[in-house]
């Protein structure tokens, strides 16, 4: 069931009214219920990998509290650890790696390949599982948790549907101590909670899935594209894939409020960063922690010699983009943003360059685009079909550039928007004004939200009452137009990007 259906529309209010109608004892269970409902519209099966996974981690929990043999501990975290990963390799990366053996063998062995199908969100609430194991090992006294021994809560806290199939990664120190908490019906909470689906749902229907039209054209079509028109195709998806995934969380966030349950914030205005450390503090929040509070840190983190802090930078991006797919384009995106990492570490550590000539804001404005342009360059692997096809795009940005080459560009923006809005002719037009209206008041609302701390829904909400209802209106029939746009052309709604991982 995709958030942008008219059957989540059905789904969360119902969801929401019986939540609040029924007893204080039954929320819980009902609320387990709906959520595997929710998962099992997808396919109902794999229903049972959540399951177990859900008492593995729960019964290894209740294990590790009972037990203080250090050794019989780390045997028995080991072990949970192994099977829930083993589980995700099957049905994740077995393909990838048969065949890496067959290509490294030249095809003198043949591997057996699976034809299971991925999953939905198995990476998310596998590494969410996980990190209560670690916690509970870890114990209150060290930054862990206590076992949860109501499993009815345990089980919520790995399926809740919200954040399920594509985040938050949650904590278990943030969430399920809300379970165990009484949530009566708030007006305030409803309110907030509406607001944050409805700016979610803008990003995703309105730029992300208008977006798409045009990234999905000029992907199929790179070999007849002028260069500009390709750097212009990574330009889209660069604002796509942020309004696709950050807009799958405002719209979990905002479910979640509506019960009374407060989600972590996964993005902060990560294209406003001046550096890619800061990029990935507000990028996919959830995930990165998640690789720094339990690989980066046990590794040594930043404790140990320098040569060894850099190998565990590096350890923790590629480890990022092998857990983004199975396949080379995402490894390399992973190594080029260590590489970038590591590099950005050195110099500032043993390089002191110093900007005296350029006032401060716009040497702040300077590295803010620099660091835009280079995860934009990285975004390229991560959107290719293959190797071959990102260095294609690659090389071939800036080749033949002349005056030309921008009209030419122009003309093949022109061009595509009117074929993606072939069925429903005259509005190729409107079509690009969206998208370009769009992107300019993303870019001064993530302005807004680096320097003034407030976000959209805070934004809009601090509105007079006339202005706050026309954005709202306005968003809402921007959000029709768009969605019978995008279903026109791709015959349902679209799919949000980060379900595939």
């Amino acid at each position: 069931m995709l958030f942008n259906s008219t059957s989540y529309v059905l789904f969360l209010p119902i969801s929401v009214i019986l939540y609040f109608v029924l007893p204080q004892k039954f929320r819980n269970i009902f609320l387990l219920a709906a959520s595997y409902y929710f998962y099992m519209c997808w396919m109902p099966q794999y229903a049972i990998l959540i399951g177990f996974s859900t008492v593995a981690t729960w019964l290894t929990g209740w294990w590790l509290e009972k037990t203080t043999h250090t050794t019989k501990r780390k045997w028995v975290l080991g072990a949970n650890i192994v099977i829930n990963l083993a589980i995700l390799f099957v049905f994740k990366y077995y393909n990838f790696f048969a065949g890496a053996i067959e290509i490294l063998t030249g095809n003198s062995i043949s591997m057996y390949k699976s034809s299971l199908l991925l999953p939905v969100g198995i990476s998310f609430y596998t590494f969410q599982a996980l990190g209560y194991s670690i916690d509970v090992y870890k114990g209150p006294d060290n930054g862990g948790v206590r076992h949860e021994k109501n499993f009815i809560n345990y089980a919520l806290f790995v399926s809740f549907f919200p954040q399920l199939v594509a985040g938050p990664i949650e904590r278990s120190a943030n969430l399920l101590p809300q379970f165990r908490e009484k949530h009566n019906f708030s007006v305030e909470n409803a309110t907030e909670g509406l607001r944050i689906i409805l700016v979610g749902m803008f990003k995703k229907i309105v730029i992300a899935d208008m977006l798409a039209l045009v990234v999905d054209k000029i992907f199929s079509t790179y070999t007849q594209l002028n260069g500009l028109t390709l750097l212009l195709g990574i330009f889209f998806f660069t604002i796509q894939i942020y309004c696709d995934f950050s807009g799958y969380s405002d719209v979990a966030r905002g479910s979640a409020l509506l019960f009374g349950f407060r989600l972590m914030e996964n993005f902060k205005a990560p294209y406003m960063s001046t550096s890619i450390k800061e990029f990935w503090g507000k990028w996919h929040i959830s995930l990165s922690t998640w690789f720094k509070d339990y690989v980066y840190i046990p590794l040594g983190g930043s404790r140990v010699g320098e040569g060894r802090k850099y190998i565990n930078l590096m350890v923790i991006f590629l480890l990022s983009g092998i857990w983004h797919g199975a396949n080379y384009t995402f490894i390399l995106w992973g190594i080029l943003h260590g590489i970038y990492r590591v590099i950005e570490e050195f110099v500032c550590k043993h390089i002191k360059i110093k900007f005296r000539i350029l006032p401060g804001k716009l040497v702040a404005i300077f590295k803010t685009a620099f660091v835009f342009c280079m995860v934009m360059l990285f975004w390229t692997y991560f959107r290719a079909d293959n190797l071959a096809q990102g260095n294609y795009f690659i090389t071939h940005f800036f080749s033949n550039l002349n005056v030309k080459s921008f009209q030419v560009c122009v003309n093949e923006f022109r061009s595509i928007a009117q074929v993606v809005m072939a069925n429903i002719a005259g509005l190729g037009e409107i079509y690009r004004g969206i998208i370009w209206i769009s992107i300019l008041l993303l870019g001064i609302t993530d302005w807004c939200y680096k320097y003034c701390g407030k976000s959209v829904s805070q934004m809009v909400a601090k509105l007079p009452g006339f202005f706050r209802w026309f954005c709202y209106y306005g968003m809402i029939i921007l959000i029709m137009f768009s969605f019978i746009m995008t279903t026109n052309e791709y015959g349902q709604a679209g799919a949000f990007l980060y379900f595939q991982f």
